[in-house]
């Protein structure tokens, strides 16, 4: 897919991974509309993107979004959809496990709903994470919600054909989501990397890049790729 003059839906697209995602897509010339609950967190944004409010749970809203920007050609979902549970399982708030999968529930309204409106040669990306084949202690949710996003890929890819759907697997990523400065923020990714192939947290800007290689290559669709710095076979 040549993304020139291509429009683009991008949920979760004004912070992180989404926004970096975002930036990118415009920079190559597609139009791209950046979707979020709080769209002032992007700033100002570069020329090629609109900012768009919405809540991918909200089926409504959802639905009338995808009507007012149909029809478009590229779907990529990187919101959270919501607070996650972490810590010990024996010990965990069953509401907060709850609540995590409703980043599974917007991934899933977002690919219901928005599939109708694309073009017969439109392409869908997720963003999943590496719990989601290899936990540790503490990220049951993560793991959990993760492994359902990408089971969810390879069946609902069956059904969508001729257009797309695959799954990005970020390992650890320096993003706006942990809320640590300076030295300690430092002290954090270079402690969690530490035994990592590539030791260092990556950047929103490199996940973003292997979103665009499943945009891009026609030829990739059911499936995950990873980019994790080799954090899943160390």
């Amino acid at each position: 897919m040549n993304v020139t003059n291509k429009k683009a839906l991008i949920f979760g697209g004004t912070s992180g991974i989404g926004l970096a995602t975002s930036k990118i897509l415009a920079s190559l010339g597609a139009r791209v509309t950046a979707v979020s609950r709080n769209p002032e967190k992007a700033g100002d944004v570069p020329e090629g993107i609109t900012l768009r409010k919405c809540d991918v749970r909200n089926r409504e809203a959802l639905q009338q979004l995808f009507k007012e920007c149909a029809p478009f050609d590229i779907l990529v979902n990187a919101a959270t959809g919501g607070t996650r549970a972490m810590g010990p399982f024996l010990e965990m708030d069953m509401d907060g496990y709850q609540a995590s999968f409703d980043k599974l529930w917007g991934y899933a309204n977002v690919v219901r709903f928005g599939t109708e409106h694309m073009s017969e040669d439109g392409t869908v990306v997720l963003v999943s994470g590496t719990p989601a084949r290899r936990a540790k202690p503490g990220q049951v949710s993560l793991a959990s919600v993760g492994g359902a996003v990408e089971a969810f890929v390879k069946s609902v890819a069956q059904e969508i054909t001729p257009r797309r759907l695959n799954v990005v697997s970020p390992g650890i990523i320096d993003t706006p989501m942990v809320p640590l400065q300076g030295q300690e923020r430092e002290d954090l990714y270079k402690k969690r990397t530490a035994g990592h192939l590539i030791p260092r947290a990556g950047t929103a800007e490199e996940v973003a890049q292997g979103i665009l290689f499943m945009i891009q290559n026609d030829f990739v669709t059911g499936t995950t790729i990873d980019v994790d710095g080799g954090s899943l076979l160390s």
